[in-house]
C-alpha cells in the first residue's frame, strides 16, 4: 500500500511539473480575455476534459504502440527523458518550451481544443511522461496514471476558473517562482527517465547478444 502511494505521488507530482496549473492559468486568462464568465467556465471545462482524454488514450494504449510500430520501453525513456528535459530546461529560463505554447488566437475562435487542451495541457511532454509511466507496468498502474492525471485536470480547472484572482493574488514575479522550481522538478524527473532508459537498453543489449 505504502509503495501505491508513493507511486501514486511521484506521478501526480511529475505531471503537475509538467502541466504547471499556475503557470497555465495566466495563459488561459490571455486566452480568453474576450470571453464572458461563462464562456471562460464552458472553455475551461472543454480544454481540460479533451486534455484528459488525450493522455487516457495514450495510458491505455501505450502498450499496442509499441507492438505496432515496434518501439521498444527503453527508446521511450530516452525520447521522454529528451522531451521532458526541453521543457523543463525552458521553464528554468523563466520562459514556455515551443512545445507547450502557442500564438494569439483570433477573435471568436474556439481554443478549448487547441491550443488549449494541445499542446499546452497534454503536449508532447505530458504525452511522454504518461505512457511512461504506465507502459511498463500492470492495469493497475494504468490506472494510476490516469487517476493522478484526471486530479490534476481537477485542480487546473478550478485555477482556469477562478484564473483572475489567482493571477492577481501571485503576480508576475509569483507566477515566475513557480515555473522555474517546477522546472527544476522536472529537468531532475527527466534525467531519471533517461538514466533508467539507458539502464534498461543495457540489460536489453545484454539479453540480445549471441
Amino acid at each position: 500500500m505504502h509503495d501505491l502511494v508513493t507511486a501514486g505521488f511521484s506521478v501526480f507530482m511529475g505531471f503537475f511539473a509538467i502541466m504547471n496549473p499556475v503557470a497555465n492559468t495566466a495563459v488561459f486568462i490571455g486566452l480568453t480575455a474576450k470571453q464572458s464568465a461563462s464562456q471562460q467556465r464552458n472553455t475551461a471545462i472543454k480544454a481540460t476534459f479533451t486534455a484528459f482524454c488525450i493522455v487516457a488514450a495514450f495510458s491505455l494504449l501505450g502498450k499496442g504502440i509499441f507492438q505496432v510500430f515496434g518501439i521498444t520501453l527503453p527508446a521511450l525513456r530516452l525520447a521522454g527523458g529528451i522531451l521532458v528535459f526541453v521543457v523543463g530546461y525552458h521553464m528554468l529560463q523563466g520562459n514556455s518550451s515551443s512545445m507547450h505554447s502557442s500564438e494569439p488566437s483570433d477573435e471568436g475562435q474556439d481554443v478549448s481544443i487547441s491550443p488549449l487542451a494541445l499542446p499546452i495541457l497534454a503536449g508532447p511532454g505530458t504525452i511522454a511522461t504518461a505512457m511512461n509511466y504506465s507502459a511498463a507496468g500492470s492495469m493497475l498502474h494504468i490506472l494510476l496514471t490516469i487517476t493522478a492525471f484526471g486530479v490534476l485536470c481537477l485542480i487546473t480547472l478550478v485555477c482556469f476558473i477562478y484564473g483572475q484572482k489567482l493571477v492577481n493574488f501571485l503576480g508576475e514575479d509569483g507566477i515566475s517562482i513557480v515555473t522555474r522550481l517546477m522546472g527544476l522538478i522536472l529537468t531532475v524527473i527527466a534525467m531519471q527517465m533517461a538514466i533508467q532508459g539507458v539502464h534498461d537498453a543495457t540489460l536489453l543489449f545484454d539479453q540480445v547478444k549471441p
